[in-house]
């Protein structure tokens, strides 16, 4: 039960933003034992941001996950986070920041796991 919420200064098209989405969906798998299969995922684009009073291109990437995950798996996602952001958005990496929530009781589906 994963979620990525993305949030970047950068103006996205539709068609970026399914590129986006899909590239999550991989990069989610870095977590043993999570996929795409439940993961949701928000995509917010055009969001005021500075890093230092900069406007660079900036993205902040917030990651909610059930259950644990090890320090060395979160830090594998921050890399792929960090190279989808490049490649897709012009981010340099420098501008990008990541968080991870762990999280023991999530809702889904009428009930908690």
């Amino acid at each position: 039960m994963p979620y990525i919420n993305f949030k970047t200064n950068q103006k996205l098209d539709e068609s970026t933003k399914i590129q986006l989405k899909a590239e999550l969906g991989r990069a989610i798998a870095t977590i043993p034992g999570k996929s795409e299969t439940y993961l949701m995922v928000a995509i917010e684009d055009s969001v005021d941001m500075w890093l230092g009073g900069d406007t660079k291109p900036l993205a902040m990437i917030d990651v909610k996950i059930y259950g644990h995950a090890k320090p060395a798996d979160f830090s594998k996602l921050t890399g792929e986070l960090c190279k989808i952001s490049k490649s897709l958005l012009g981010i340099d990496p420098t501008g990008v920041y990541a968080t991870y929530e762990e999280i023991d009781n999530w809702g889904w589906n009428g009930k908690n796991f």
